[in-house]
């Protein structure tokens, strides 16, 4: 056996924030520890395969974007097996397997995965293995997770009547022969977030039915005298497991410090997508009174300068930092207080065993450290499994280091939904839970996602309000919690009530008698917006705005304020004096 090369297989990604890449690339590391050589490709790349002769299984891995739509790295692929002229049987000699992601808040859960799926089967693929549905809205791992394990057999039995098609096995063991249905009855998961919908409680337990990955450096722990788990120790029977954890990511990303001074990249270059405007705040109004549950804000924006074009209900984003107070706390905590204004370069490491290491996309090749936490990394993000696993390596305490390896285990799935999924707990909070862990900022770029733009709705008419753009918000709060010592607002909607706080603080005794007040132009310099359009548009197609402009009303529309819409029914409008 040991003498055998390593059976191929096709794996193929297609994602839009990253997640389905980094489940593609863990499926390519534990492949060769099942004597697999995984050949992975993005589902744009169409020049580096041909599905239309493939002869080894294809392993499909998926996300869904926007309304249910594929992402954008699979349109040209979509439209291209979407051809009605293909013939039924166009795909007769493909195998795959596919896993799909999408999350069960929106309607068309996990359709771009549904999507690929139906149609290579109605062009005449066949499933060696189940089509797995995870559910980000509990956890992509609770399904991904038993769907990657299961995989290996799957692909094995795969590969192996493929070899006795073909005839390069001619010496048929007992019970090969029923392998045509047998993967099917062993292999019949179900993998949707329906079924799983996880029975958290029996994680461990079921993850004690599988061997268990010996770690040198998991040293089992008497458990606390609490009972109760939290998120800085575990009760048995975790605290008492050997642990299956991921595989640790390779390092990819080096960063250098610089002596030479120089300039951050300007903002507009962090959207790789529509056009982006320079805005001034005109007005500000609180919709909520101050006993209110929620605070809603309405801010009115200056577009008269622009080319922004729009109708109420289309979306728009806002391009915000994160919190100065968190970067602030972050530099802190990672030792670079005194570095955060110095210019460093980020760049792919040397040798680094990472399939395809490129450095990502929305953090500059050069810039100072503040500016990347500030402007380019979601610092706020639950974190991953695989950075949990990443982040052991940077703990110096065997108790710290243990918890961190159960959170990240599947014996500790559970604990991690609960204590890091469920809490909202983000690196800040990692951070002061585990006081031992020092990651670098390196391991930061790699494992934090994209700072992304947040997705507002316009509730004025451009008719009614030329040159005006409208838009309601509340201000979201998230309580302080066990796993999270702290309050904290909204990152986007947070940033947006400081930048006008002193307008609505000054507002208190000079209202007018509608409660609103504006912006001097000499104001309005200090409450400038970042904002990006073309992103979607309103799918209400019963929008009249003639009947906007003749009653001067503006439209709520797709609009976060639950404390309002509660009492309101759909098609309520809201009077706005010129």
């Amino acid at each position: 056996m040991c003498c055998e090369s390593k059976r191929r297989f096709l794996l193929l990604y297609a994602t839009q924030k990253g997640q389905a890449k980094a489940i593609a690339e863990e499926i390519w590391q534990q492949a060769g520890a099942h004597g697999f050589e995984a050949d992975m490709h993005c589902i744009s790349e169409m020049d580096k395969y041909n599905l239309e002769t493939e002869k080894d299984p294809v392993v499909i891995v998926i996300s869904t974007t926007g309304t249910g739509e594929p992402p954008d790295t699979a349109r040209k692929f979509v439209k291209k097996i979407q051809d009605k002229a293909l013939p039924p049987d166009h795909f007769a000699h493909l195998q795959y397997g596919l896993l799909g992601l999408g999350d069960s808040e929106y309607m068309f859960f996990c359709n771009g995965g549904r999507t690929v799926d139906r149609r290579l089967q109605e062009l005449g693929a066949q499933h060696f293995y189940d089509t797995g549905l995870a559910d980000d809205c509990v956890g992509l791992e609770l399904v991904a997770d038993p769907w990657i394990d299961g995989l290996w057999l799957a692909l094995k039995e795969a590969l192996q009547l493929q070899k006795e098609k073909e005839g390069m096995n001619n010496a048929v063991s007992p019970g090969l022969s029923s392998l045509s249905t047998a993967p099917r009855a062993v292999h019949e998961l179900k993998l949707s977030s329906e079924v799983q919908n996880l029975k958290l409680e029996d994680e461990g337990a079921r993850g004690s039915d599988t061997p268990s990955q010996k770690v040198g450096d998991i040293n089992l722990v008497a458990p606390a005298k609490d009972t109760k788990p939290s998120l800085v120790h575990s009760v048995p029977p975790v605290s008492q497991s050997a642990l299956n954890i991921p595989a640790l990511p390779p390092e990819y990303i080096e960063v250098e410090f610089q002596d030479t001074l120089g300039e951050n990249p300007h903002l507009s270059s962090l959207i790789s997508e529509g056009t982006t405007f320079e805005v001034p705040v005109t007005r500000a109004v609180q919709l909520t009174r101050e006993d209110a549950i929620k605070t809603a804000l309405l801010l009115e924006l200056d577009i008269a300068d622009t080319a922004f074009e729009y109708q109420p209900g289309d979306a728009f984003c806002v391009i915000c930092p994160n919190s100065v107070s968190e970067v602030e706390e972050l530099l802190h905590l990672l030792g670079l207080s005194e570095k955060g204004d110095d210019f460093i370069c980020v760049k792919v490491k040397q040798g680094t065993k990472k399939k395809g290491a490129s450095r990502p996309q929305h953090v500059p090749e050069r810039s100072t450290v503040k500016f990347i936490l500030t402007w380019c990394l979601e610092i706020r993000a639950i974190p991953k499994k695989a950075f949990l696993r990443a982040l052991v390596e940077c703990t110096s305490d065997v108790g710290e280091k243990r918890r961190l390896q159960e959170l990240c285990s599947r014996q500790g799935a559970s604990d991690y939904t609960h204590f890091i999924r469920d809490s909202n707990v983000c690196l800040l909070d990692l951070l002061h839970a585990f006081p031992s862990c020092k990651p670098s900022l390196s391991l930061l770029i790699e494992h934090l996602p994209k700072l992304q733009a947040r997705s507002y709705s316009v509730s004025s008419s451009n008719l009614y309000q030329p040159g005006r753009l409208c838009f309601v918000f509340n201000v979201v709060e998230f309580p302080a919690g066990p796993s999270r010592p702290v309050s904290r607002k909204g990152v986007c909607t947070g940033w947006l009530a400081e930048l006008v706080a002193s307008l609505l603080h000054a507002s208190k005794n000079s209202l007018d008698t509608k409660g609103e007040s504006s912006l001097t132009k000499k104001e309005q310099e200090f409450h400038h917006l970042l904002v990006s359009y073309n992103i979607g548009k309103s799918s209400e197609s019963n929008i009249q705005t003639g009947n906007l402009e003749k009653h001067g009303c503006f439209l709520v529309v797709g609009i976060r304020i639950e404390t309002i819409c509660s009492k309101m029914s759909s098609d309520v409008f809201l009077k706005m004096e010129p």
